[in-house]
């Protein structure tokens, strides 16, 4: 049994990783049926084909120091687009909830007065991982997971990586490619073995590109590799069993892997 979709209403949809096959049977639903559609830099454009002809997409996505849309328009626009009877869909890359702001959208929408709904979406943490072969939890190996963000809020204190170097078996780091270099060395000061094996993936499920490493030389072999963002980083012991269970063929054009070798 499917939930109706009454306007006004608006769907916060996680767009997934990339790989439009990965969208959740609603999020397709929502998207089938929606008047208006905001959607973010890092939704696959191919998922708005699931658009109705009449359906307006806007443009609100945001990209580090580039020219992105204010938080506070996404919010107006939102809300200006319900009041007037819309069906409205915010497309949100990954899961809504998972460092993309959502809950910050909701707070304006239920201030407003307008009723919301959120359908979760893969996260691209879990399908970098997925698609390199790379199991975040393991019995043997791992038993906790940590998803955290090497994005500074504006105006907040520096990341304290030395707190996270023993916080769970496996990290799982958002947004940290430009701060490579202070993640990693953080994460040694803070005790984490130098020759913890490490992951960067690129365009997680589309175009992903790849290497593994380790703690202490990945800002070089992400430098050498040319990796940069959007893109997450994986450490743990669970990033060597990558090699063991990659299932993508080496061929295929979603995956372009680098391995790492010491200089």
């Amino acid at each position: 049994m499917t939930m109706a979709f009454p306007p006004p209403l608006v769907s916060l949809v996680g767009a997934g990783p990339g790989d439009p096959d990965l969208l959740t049977l609603r999020a397709a639903r929502r998207l089938e049926a929606a008047d208006y559609i905001f959607y973010d830099a890092l939704a696959n454009p191919e998922i708005l084909s699931l658009a109705p002809k009449r359906c307006q997409c806007v443009d609100v996505g945001k990209r580090g120091g580039q020219p992105s849309t204010s938080q506070l328009l996404i919010h107006d626009r939102l809300i200006r687009a319900a009041k007037q009877g819309q069906r409205v869909v915010r497309l949100k890359g990954g899961d809504p909830f998972l460092f993309g702001r959502g809950s910050e959208e909701c707070l304006a929408l239920r201030a407003a007065g307008i009723d919301y709904e959120i359908v979760p979406g893969i996260t691209s943490g879990m399908g970098a991982a997925a698609y390199a072969g790379i199991p975040l939890t393991h019995r043997q190996l791992s038993r906790s997971v940590l998803f955290c963000t090497g994005q500074q809020a504006r105006n907040s204190a520096a990341i304290d990586w030395t707190r996270y170097a023993r916080a769970a078996d496996t990290l799982v780091i958002y947004m940290g490619i430009a701060r490579v270099a202070s993640i990693s060395e953080g994460l040694i000061a803070g005790g984490l073995p130098a020759t913890t094996p490490a992951a960067a993936i690129q365009w997680a499920t589309l175009e992903q590109r790849q290497l593994r490493s380790t703690v202490g030389e990945l800002p070089a072999a992400i430098q050498r590799a040319g990796i940069g963002s959007p893109a997450v980083l994986i450490v743990g012991a669970v990033v060597e069993l990558g090699d063991l269970l990659a299932w993508l063929p080496e061929t295929s054009a979603l995956t372009l892997s680098h391995r790492a070798t010491r200089q």
